[in-house]
């Protein structure tokens, strides 16, 4: 078994898509050109994200989305960066809503929280070690 991709459902994949590169530097890797379905360079697992109505599809009742939420959803995205201050910001300036303040935590890493404008939530961390 081997872990492949994180797909996040949203009202838009194009403008998640476009957040996560502009606010954390990510490159597009694949959009479907029906919209619907878009991922990120990312690394080893890829990250992508499915337009809702997919999600939809494929579940009696559908599925309860980040951005229907008032509360984040109890799942995060761990983005680790050397500097979890200026990605902090940074997106906070790309239109995320701060959660926590980066802060050093007793392992010893720099951890903050972001909720994006499609409801994703998002762990800025340093790395462990």
């Amino acid at each position: 078994m081997q872990f492949g991709y994180t797909i996040i459902y949203v009202p838009d994949v194009a403008a998640s898509l476009g957040f996560f590169e502009r606010a954390f530097g990510f490159s597009l890797r694949f959009l479907h050109e029906s919209g619907e379905y878009g991922e990120l360079e990312t690394g080893a697992t890829t990250l992508a994200f499915a337009h809702q109505q997919l999600a939809n599809s494929h579940f009696a009742g559908g599925v309860l989305t980040g951005h229907a939420s008032k509360q984040a959803l109890g799942v995060e995205i761990a983005l680790v960066t050397p500097d979890v201050a200026a990605a902090h910001q940074r997106a906070i300036d790309c239109g995320a809503t701060p959660l926590a303040a980066p802060s050093q935590k007793p392992w010893g890493q720099t951890v903050s929280y972001l909720r994006c404008p499609d409801g994703t939530l998002v762990e800025l961390c340093t790395p462990m070690g």
